[in-house]
Formats: structure tokens, sequence, C-alpha cells
């Protein structure tokens, strides 16, 4: 006998699932990505019933998407698909795993665009910003090459999350700017909230730039922004630069880069960072990790070497 959730559509059967996990359980902009995953789930297999999935459907599924996607995305709308499946097999709607040993394509990767600045790079942009008396732009342009935090964290910063005294800077929130009034929201996730050491240059600046400011005002924002805006602001300085162009989040790489090319621990880096996991770290920064690695392996037999 059919079980009544076995013959319902699965677009439908993901949009429930998604109102009974995900609603109130994830941040609002991970919630946003499987809704757009329930769109294109909708849009081709609108008629592909929970009862009907197996290997064969689902890799057609996952074909069709991968004919728009690059494959990374299509992996990523296949976790998010595969999630709600598994649940479906552990409550006996389906009795076979029909994302088994699925194949993931996608389209040609469009060419990657340089996501961090050396570090010559960096100081030429860095000495192109206008860093006057007053804060703008530029001053957080300047202070997330410095720390590494999210754009977000950023746009959240109060003068409360200066410790002078100690050269310290607090996140422990963020600001959801994609809203026309704008409003705090948690950090990515708990690893997000952490202590950021400021060096004393950078320290000395901003408390002379925010001592009369209020302790809970926002110091950078004053009505709507968008992540554009900062990012066309960026494309012009590393233009008159002539350094490559990068994002707001490619300076956030940059730091990151920076700091493992010093050899700075990659667990300091994560808590730095505010990774959940140094595996993220170790994920993001691979191509640096591996190039580290053969200088490492160099140096070893150079001193080993010298033993003989």
């Amino acid at each position: 006998m059919v079980s009544k959730k076995s013959s319902q559509l699965f677009f439908r059967y993901f949009a429930d699932w998604i109102n009974v996990y995900k609603v109130n359980a994830v941040r609002e902009v991970t919630l946003n990505k499987y809704y757009m995953s329930l769109q294109w789930l909708r849009k081709l297999a609108p008629k592909l019933k929970v009862s009907e999935l197996n290997r064969r459907t689902y890799q057609q599924l996952i074909n069709d998407y991968a004919i728009e996607h690059e494959k990374q995305t299509t992996m990523d709308f296949h976790h998010q698909i595969k999630s709600a499946i598994l649940d479906a097999l552990d409550e006996g709607i389906i009795k076979q795993n029909p994302t088994r040993k699925i194949t993931i394509k996608g389209k040609t990767p469009r060419k990657k665009k340089v996501k961090y600045l050396s570090q010559t790079d960096l100081q030429l942009l860095l000495r192109q910003l206008q860093l006057g008396k007053e804060l703008n732009w530029d001053w957080f342009i300047l202070l997330i090459a410095k720390t590494g935090i999210r754009f977000a964290e950023g746009l959240a910063l109060t003068p409360n999350d200066f410790d002078f005294g100690t050269q310290m800077l607090t996140i422990n929130k963020t600001w959801n700017y994609r809203t026309a009034e704008g409003k705090f929201q948690p950090t990515k996730n708990i690893s997000s909230i952490r202590k950021i050491q400021l060096d004393w240059q950078t320290a000395m600046q901003f408390s002379q730039m925010i001592k009369n400011h209020n302790g809970q005002q926002l110091i950078f924002v004053n009505g709507r922004f968008f992540n554009s805006t900062i990012n066309h602001l960026l494309e012009i300085l590393c233009k008159q630069t002539h350094i490559p162009v990068i994002s707001i989040h490619g300076l956030r790489h940059t730091h990151a880069s920076l700091l493992l090319f010093a050899g700075v621990s990659i667990a300091t880096v994560a808590q730095r960072l505010g990774h959940s996991s140094m595996t993220t770290t170790q994920e993001t920064y691979l191509h640096i990790i591996t190039e580290l690695e053969a200088q490492d392996s160099q140096k070893i037999m150079q001193q080993m070497a010298t033993l003989i």
C-alpha cells in the first residue's frame, strides 16, 4: 500500500521538509538557499512523486540542474535535496537511497576571479585609501584588510565593540543590510563570536575617531547600504592602483592568506576568521597550504642534509 507521503509530489515534500527542519533553525541567508533549491526542484521536476524517486530519476534531476549551473553549485543543490531524501528514507517513505553513486556534472566554470592579493599589492591598495580624521568607507576597507572580518560583521560594529585598553575587537553580531530598514542579527555560527587582536596603530586611529560616538551607534552605516556599493568602490581603487580587482570578501581571503604565508597556524587563522572548524579553513585555503607544505619539504631536506 502506497502511503500518502509516498504519493506526494516530491517538490511538495521538500517544501514541507524545509518548513519542519529548517525554518527557525538556520540563518535567513541559508534558508533562502533552500527556498531557491525548492524553486528549481519545482521547475525541473513538477510531476515527480516521492514514490518515483530512484537512481535514474534522481540522476536525471541532477543532470537537468547541471545544464545551467557549474559543478560546485550543482553539488550544493544535490546536498540540500539529498538531506531531505535521507530523512524520507529514515521515515520509511522510500525503501532505497536514490542518491547513491550519483554523478555530479556542471557547466564549464567561468574564468576564476582573483580571490586575494599579494602583500605587495595589498600595500599598494592601502596607500590609495583616503584616510582622514572622519570615518569613511576607506577606513572600512582598511579594517577588513587588517582583521579579516566578514562584510556584515564590519557593518554591525559599534564603539562598544572596541576595547582600546587591550586592543581587542569583539565580534558578536552582524548587520542585515539586505532589508530596507536594516537590523542586527546573529553571527554566521557560534564560532563567529570572537575577539580579534588589533595592531596598535589601528587601535589608536579608531580610538580617536569614535571617542565621541554613542556606544551603541553604528560607526559605518548611516542609511541603506549595499554590498555592491563597497565592491564598486574597491574595484575603482584596484584599477587606479593597477592591481587585480578583488571583492570586499577578497580582502578577508587576503588577510587569511598573508597570515598563513607568515607561518601563523591554521588553528589561529580559523579562530581569527570565525570558522566553525579548522576543516573549513583547510578546504578554503588548500592551495596555499599545499604551497606551504612544499616549502616545508624543502626546509626539511635542507635541514637533514646538514646532519652529515
